[in-house]
């Protein structure tokens, strides 16, 4: 068990959830996903769009930034390298914001987004995704803290600079790789434990770290 748990790291079978918000209630038939900025083609996809890029699962541990860790979920969902090889990023690309309702934003290289495992989600187990999990859709990045999988999805922003997300301006990380225990970015772990600062263009109204 050791070599897939990572350090600071408990195990559990649960799924807990958290939220610093509510959980918006996302129509489908309403929603759109965009790929924007340092692309080719920037892409705006409707949930029928979905339909014609292909679909896989990706078995995988899930490891949230608050100690537990998950082994053995299986999401099903859209591969994101076959969004972003639509969108074609510019050569200059080298981030990604990833944007999510109702103001959710968290920041990843595009190296760690455009992976093989990497999914836009709509299943887990072979159900749709519960909504306090992030459904209908999330982000899957599962070699990050979960906190990256950013729950109810709308947009990738392709970046040439990195741009801190609502926890990463909050004290989190950049990047967070559990392995690395890659949690907090900067010794404000007193300010994390009172809670996120507001501002109305980082997000706050609607975050969730796992």
């Amino acid at each position: 068990m050791t070599d897939r748990l990572p350090p600071g790291q408990i195990l559990t079978k649960k799924w807990p959830v958290l939220h610093y918000s509510h959980v918006p209630r996302i129509d489908s038939d309403a929603w759109r996903f965009r790929v924007t900025g340092l692309v080719e083609r920037p892409l705006e996809l409707t949930w029928s769009d979905l339909a014609r890029f292909p679909r896989q699962d990706t078995l995988c541990d899930i490891h949230c930034v608050t100690s537990w860790s998950r082994f053995d979920n299986r999401f099903g969902g859209v591969p994101v390298p076959a969004l972003l090889a639509e969108a074609r990023p510019l050569a200059e690309a080298r981030y990604v914001l990833v944007h999510a309702a109702p103001d959710y934003t968290t920041n990843l290289p595009l190296a760690d987004l455009d992976r093989a495992e990497n999914l836009l989600a709509t299943q887990h187990s072979g159900e749709p995704l519960a909504a306090e999990h992030g459904g209908p859709i999330r982000l899957l990045v599962p070699h990050l803290y979960f906190w990256k999988s950013a729950k109810w999805v709308t947009e990738f922003e392709v970046l040439a600079e990195d741009r801190a997300g609502f926890w990463e301006q909050n004290g989190y990380h950049m990047r967070g790789d559990p392995w690395q225990e890659e949690r907090y970015g900067a010794p404000e772990h007193a300010r994390m434990r009172r809670g996120p600062r507001s501002s109305a263009a980082d997000g706050s109204g609607g975050s969730r770290r796992p």
